[in-house]
């Protein structure tokens, strides 16, 4: 947490908030949140700047402050909150004043999110660099998961928390996906098959959309620029309803461990598919 809807979400707030504004100079609280460069030339490269726009890429916050982009993954819990300079939140790492006597505060109870400020695509952080796919980009097709997941044994759970396979789904809606599409989450790739991964594309894409529609989902601490809370949660089917009855088919819902994740499906509507023979996975591929 925060996931693709999140930060999306928290995207468009800031874009709202903060582009245009001024930055009159930088504040850093918490010196490890800053992994590039060093704190002193952070803070004097980003002096006197304004920024041009925010824009995301899978769970990653890009702030357009020519030359140089700040890169922002808010990990766990970290927030942006535009405030006046009078109010005072607790657990402000960064704060950047802006020149018309507002504020942008970086908050993070748990202190994981990280920032690096640069004009050189190498000096981006490596999971920026090796991300996947986005999950609304248009080449994104089932036979680029067949190809991906040839024969692996990998889960098809954790194949969708792998970040440079497809960028931006976490442990919520990769559970959510999974339910909506009829698909066991501790199925191997290699089962699937192409209308199989189509039909798990299509609830990924329904999924996230739906969840940015309603601002995220807030489980702990999430909030937006606003500091408004998400609304998703309470139309989540599986994810953290272990032990409550299925609202398709009354089923209790299951909680497993998946790729070192709490995993949540109904093993009624969710079943694992038929093991097919060796020939059979050929020809599959064959076809495909």
């Amino acid at each position: 947490m925060p996931e693709l809807p999140e930060v999306e979400h928290v995207c468009r707030n800031l874009q709202k908030l903060v582009v245009g504004k001024t930055i009159g100079c930088v504040e850093v609280r918490l010196p490890r949140i800053i992994c590039y460069p060093s704190i002193q030339e952070f803070c004097a490269q980003l002096q006197g700047l304004t920024i041009q726009g925010v824009r995301r890429r899978g769970k990653y916050l890009i702030f357009s402050i020519p030359p140089f982009e700040l890169i922002s993954h808010l990990r766990m819990e970290g927030q942006y909150r535009l405030a006046i300079s009078e109010e005072e939140q607790p657990h402000t790492h960064v704060v950047f004043h802006f020149t018309d006597g507002t504020e942008l505060r970086y908050r993070d109870v748990r202190q994981f999110g990280t920032m690096h400020l640069t004009d050189r695509p190498e000096n981006y952080p490596i999971g920026l660099q090796t991300l996947g796919p986005e999950p609304f980009d248009e080449s994104l097709n089932a036979s680029y998961f067949l190809q991906i997941a040839g024969r692996r044994k990998l889960s098809v759970k954790a194949l969708l928390l792998q970040q440079d396979v497809i960028a931006g789904i976490g442990n919520i809606y990769a559970d959510e996906a999974l339910f909506l599409a009829g698909i066991h989450p501790a199925a191997s790739c290699w089962q699937l098959k192409k209308k199989d991964w189509q039909r798990l594309l299509v609830s990924v894409r329904e999924i996230l959309q739906m969840a940015i529609e309603a601002g995220g989902s807030t489980i702990r601490s999430y909030a937006d620029g606003y500091g408004r809370h998400g609304g998703f949660q309470i139309q989540l089917q599986v994810y953290q309803r272990e032990g409550q009855p299925c609202q398709h088919c009354g089923r209790e819902i299951v909680k497993i461990r998946l790729a070192g994740r709490g995993t949540h499906f109904c093993p009624k509507c969710q079943k694992i598919p038929r093991v097919q023979s060796d020939s059979q996975s050929v020809q599959r591929r064959k076809e495909a």
